[in-house]
């Protein structure tokens, strides 16, 4: 009987002699599915590329926990403090790196900024920072002089590039320059240049070696604080509260997720509206595959008398029906994952949309292509569609044959 099913879909469908106004209904109906199934997994595929990349691109500038004193101040550089840091996170720990970060004002020949200045212990450093360089090499040292790491945005601002010298000015002892406290002043070299493709921080974060920061700010052996990376992070929370309860004041610590909360919150909202998008969606596709089955149902009326005087029974006139919208759907959904899937690659490719970095911390739409969408999104939309093309379907089941014959 489901032979005969397919065989008779097949025929209403392949067939050059009905209606062209059916025709138009089943490829809006087509269009219609293919469209909301290709901008359901776009949504999808562009807000985990958000968070995929955001989060990346932040814990790549620091790491998975940050330590630092309370209202900015320098901590001591203790080993015990390091040791209690370990003991407390125990197999969860992965590496410890020391850092020094003040603000600062930068100067090229004409233009000045203001920064964030961060000295970094290149060989134990444990970020990944060093993969956002685009031009130069991860080098503090050139030619026995002090050199830096700057954002690109921040290059284009002060319009310099490798090999240019920067003066910077920075304030010692946290109290603003005076006769008695005058600024401390130093020359470097750029030496690399890094893009995370968040302005944010392309325009503020400025990289020098440990030492140089040290004798820069003239702070000893103090520090700023530590950067801890971990095996997991699926206990980042846990961990982080653990750790300021074993260091106390004027420790601070806190997850990269607590530090940048204003940026993970917006992520989260963005996945608010999806339910709301994911509704409309549903709806169009249940309205069009019902019309396009109502509409079909009515041109073969006579058909479907024909049949059941043959001896056709109900359920294959169900059958026959249920066909016709899974064909439909299936068509539909087929496109739409083929429409989502070019449309990703091209962006993945060319960077097709841009976005302002201000707005939205990215210089350009990320995509983060997770076949688990594609499979949620069309399991869904095939399903609903065959539950909305069930109605018209038992509508024609009840048919009369007599009836059906004579209708025109």
């Amino acid at each position: 009987m489901m032979n005969l099913a397919n065989f008779v879909t097949l025929r209403y469908l392949r067939s050059k002699k009905d209606s062209q106004l059916l025709s138009v209904i089943a490829g809006i109906t087509i269009t219609g599915i293919a469209l909301g199934v290709a901008v359901l997994i776009l949504a999808l595929t562009i807000l985990d590329g958000f968070e995929v990349t955001v989060k990346e691109k932040i814990i790549n500038f620091r790491s998975h926990i940050i330590i630092d004193g309370f209202s900015g101040k320098t901590l001591k550089d203790d080993l015990r403090v390091e040791q209690i840091i370990q003991n407390s996170l125990g197999n969860s720990f992965s590496s410890i790196s020391k850092f020094i970060s003040k603000s600062a004002i930068i100067r090229s020949n004409s233009i000045s900024e203001g920064v964030s200045i961060t000295g970094i212990d290149q060989e134990n450093d444990n970020s990944e920072f060093h993969k956002l360089l685009i031009q130069g090499e991860f080098n503090f040292t050139k030619n026995d002089r002090s050199c830096m790491i700057i954002g690109k945005k921040l290059a284009e601002i002060l319009n310099v590039n490798l090999d240019d010298k920067l003066t910077v000015f920075a304030m010692l002892k946290d109290s603003p320059p005076s006769y008695e406290n005058p600024p401390a002043i130093k020359q470097f070299i750029v030496s690399g240049i890094y893009e995370s493709g968040m302005v944010e921080y392309d325009d503020l974060n400025v990289y020098i070696s440990f030492a140089d920061a040290q004798k820069l700010l003239n702070i000893n052996n103090d520090i700023s604080g530590y950067n801890i990376r971990l095996n997991s992070i699926a206990e980042i929370e846990n961990h982080a509260e653990k750790l300021q309860e074993n260091l106390g004041y004027p420790y601070y610590v806190r997850s990269v997720f607590k530090q940048h909360q204003n940026i993970f919150t917006w992520l989260e909202l963005q996945k608010k509206p999806i339910p709301i998008i994911l509704g409309l969606i549903i709806l169009v596709a249940v309205l069009n595959v019902i019309g396009t089955i109502l509409m079909l149902v009515l041109e073969k009326t006579s058909a479907i008398g024909i049949l059941k005087s043959l001896g056709a029974g109900r359920k294959l006139v169900v059958k026959i029906f249920l066909l016709q919208g899974l064909y439909l759907s299936l068509i539909g959904v087929i496109a739409g994952n083929i429409i989502a899937l070019i449309l990703s690659l091209l962006q993945i490719n060319f960077n097709i949309i841009s976005l302002p970095g201000s707005v939205y911390f990215l210089s350009s739409v990320p995509i983060s292509i997770n076949p688990l969408f594609y499979f949620v999104v069309s399991a869904t939309a095939l399903l609903l569609s065959m539950v909305s093309a069930l109605i018209p379907s038992l509508i024609a089941s009840k048919i009369q044959p007599v009836k059906a014959i004579r209708f025109n």
